[in-house]
């Protein structure tokens, strides 16, 4: 079955079964291999990606309920890597081993997209479910911070 998706704002055709889960469509259709697999029940986050700018775990969203919504991975965030989000992870350093930060930094941004001023509690509400092995959880908190004043001095999110 032909589906049309709007992905990092380009439409792509895929044939793909409406039940496909779009982190297949996505890495082995489409090539986009920043996007993860971890757990593929949604439970770790590595697959996060925004559908309509909401942070959701694409090992579980079908490419059938997407098809009319604006989808955007790791490699449409920003053009240059320049998201205040990845600047801020590059900043303190936040990776060890870096195979859920996608998801993270995915989730992260789809918070301060809506808030620039988020709280520790709101911080803690929007990244629960991102999971890290490394435990990097404090640096993590520290750059969604970062990111929040950067995007709140040049008014607003990006």
């Amino acid at each position: 079955m032909a589906i049309t998706l709007s992905i990092n704002k380009q439409a792509h055709t895929v044939d793909a079964a409406a039940d496909t889960p779009l982190l297949w469509v996505l890495r082995d259709m489409l090539g986009l291999k920043g996007t993860k697999y971890g757990c593929g029940i949604s439970y770790c986050g590595a697959c996060t990606v925004h559908v309509n700018g909401r942070a959701v775990r694409s090992c579980k969203t079908t490419v059938g309920s997407v098809e009319k919504m604006e989808i955007t991975t790791i490699e449409g965030l920003s053009d240059s890597e320049t998201h205040p989000v990845q600047l801020a992870w590059q900043s303190v350093d936040v990776p060890q081993c870096g195979y859920c930060q996608s998801g993270q930094i995915m989730s992260a941004a789809a918070l301060l997209s809506r808030n620039t001023n988020p709280t520790d509690a709101e911080i803690a509400a929007a990244m629960n479910g991102n999971l890290c092995r490394c435990g990097t959880y404090p640096r993590i908190r520290e750059a969604i911070r970062r990111a929040a004043g950067q995007m709140a001095a040049k008014g607003g999110a990006q």
